[in-house]
């Protein structure tokens, strides 16, 4: 009689936990961000900085479908406690950190951690809940993200103003140890029965090819040009690890990543059309706080509010989307949103300059919405076409296309603005040659030049142009993962355990 309020009891502490040890994964680059002018100033190397982004994204999403594999070989329990441990073992090191690069190194320690937290928290979910109530359950996890984009910066700036930089590493000790005692009391699940030989040759050559991968996507453009013999190494290189990751795979009794998750239809299209999601996201996230900033004046404080404005009905139609997905199915689900995607980002190449701030509002509230019909119908989709011994290599891989688009979008991104801005220099009026600067210090001689010049005007509109560019290259992206959706079977073949 009383076994059903209990079991609920026990759900809501588990969704809780979850929620809490995603939002350390979650809240940790905005509020590092935050306190980079500070940890710069007290460690210096701010030619190295960046780093301390890169090698948190390019760790994560490398061992992302690893842990996956993983939890549906140890359980998801004992994988998200060890993730959370190594997360916080790398906090305290960061906190303890005497230069950039042992900060950086640590940072990737961190991420090692981050990589569990992020593929077996979605996985949990998967387990406890049922189809019909997974939408709100995604609606609540996606919620984190939204929460952690206004508190991260809040919480690191005052950090860095009022304690120190270290502070913003220490306080996810005391986070970190609640969401573990709280898995280790309410989280039970049943270990899995079967002898299983771990596929450790395959793990390490995923490893090394994503991070080659990554690592090429994320520096190229930056470190040295698309166009260069760089690029055709790690070309190469990756070309040729890829080829060996197969042989290795191929030969391997359990693979890392079976043969059948690139051999379902459902799930391969599910993925090519998260990765096209990926991408789009990082168009706003890269340049919109910038553009509110330099283009239409507003403070640091009020563009990160712009930004943030996505969180709002992101988790709003991810929890709603499942009476949709319900009625239509996922695929069709999916498709609503991208559309909604396609319009938010067209909309701002119709916006006049500079650039009303309400517009950009209005337009990142509905990419939030589309990105939440999206993201939460493919995720639920490909768990429900696999049983629980699936679920974790499944989830993994959905969440890994996620990331691998991300970075996808951040190196394409990256080229269309600074090939933009790039030429709008290069051809600037002879009257304007020899007085502007150079790409990297334009976002400088804007904040430097409040009153409205020759120069600051032209540079203005230069970041306006630029900007379109990427949105334009975001509705590029939509129309190509709509064809992928269009492909995509429009029923998913649902597994009763």
């Amino acid at each position: 009689m009383h076994d059903k309020p209990v079991k609920e009891m026990r759900r809501n502490w588990v969704l809780f936990a979850l929620m809490i040890t995603m939002m350390l994964a979650a809240m940790d680059n905005t509020i590092v961000a935050t306190a980079i002018p500070q940890i710069v100033g007290d460690l210096g190397g701010f030619s190295l900085f960046s780093w301390l982004f890169s090698i948190y994204l390019l760790v994560q999403t490398v061992t992302i479908p690893i842990y996956g594999k993983l939890a549906d070989i140890y359980g998801r329990k004992p994988i998200l406690i060890f993730g959370i441990l190594i997360f916080l073992l790398g906090s305290a090191a960061c906190a303890a950190a005497w230069n950039m690069h042992s900060l950086i190194f640590f940072r990737g320690l961190q991420a090692v951690g981050a990589g569990a937290i992020m593929a077996t928290v979605n996985t949990i979910a998967g387990d406890i809940y049922t189809i019909q109530e997974r939408a709100k359950i995604q609606g609540w996890l996606s919620s984190v993200w939204g929460v952690s984009a206004i508190m991260g910066p809040a919480v690191g700036g005052a950090l860095a103003d009022y304690a120190s930089w270290r502070w913003i590493f220490l306080i996810n000790l005391p986070i970190g140890a609640g969401a573990i005692a709280l898995i280790i009391i309410y989280l039970h699940e049943k270990k899995p029965n079967n002898l299983h030989k771990i596929d450790w040759a395959g793990a390490l050559a995923m490893l090394v090819t994503g991070t080659v991968i990554m690592f090429g996507l994320l520096q190229g453009g930056q470190s040295w040009p698309w166009l260069s013999l760089n690029t055709l190494g790690i070309l190469l290189l990756a070309v040729l690890l890829i080829f060996i990751t197969i042989r290795i795979e191929r030969r391997a009794v359990e693979p890392i990543l079976p043969a059948w998750v690139w051999k379902k239809k459902v799930i391969l299209r599910a993925n090519l059309a998260t990765i096209g999601m990926g991408i789009a996201t990082m168009g706003p996230s890269m340049y919109l706080p910038v553009f509110a900033q330099s283009v239409s004046g507003v403070g640091a404080m009020v563009a990160g509010f712009i930004l943030a404005s996505m969180s709002i009905t992101w988790p709003l139609s991810s929890s709603l989307s499942g009476k949709l997905y319900l009625r239509v199915g996922f695929r069709n689900t999916a498709l609503c949103g991208i559309i909604i995607v396609i319009i938010g980002a067209a909309s701002f190449l119709l916006i006049p300059f500079p650039g009303p701030v309400w517009s950009l509002v209005a337009i990142q509230m509905t990419l939030g919405a589309g990105f939440g019909l999206i993201t939460t119908p493919l995720l639920v989709g490909v768990q429900s076409t696999v049983v629980w011994g699936q679920r974790g290599v499944v989830t993994g891989t959905n969440i890994f296309s996620r990331y691998f688009g991300q970075s996808i979008g951040a190196a394409v991104f990256a080229a269309v603005f600074n090939a933009t801005i790039s030429d709008k220099l290069q051809n600037a009026p002879e009257v304007l040659q020899g007085k502007l600067p150079g790409v990297n210090k334009m976002v400088e001689v804007l904040q430097t030049h409040t009153s409205v010049s020759e120069v600051s005007l032209y540079l203005r509109e230069s970041f306006f142009y630029a900007t379109n560019n990427v949105y334009l290259s975001m509705v590029v992206a939509g129309l190509v993962t709509l064809i992928i959706l269009l492909l995509t079977p429009a029923k998913f073949p649902s597994v009763k355990e």
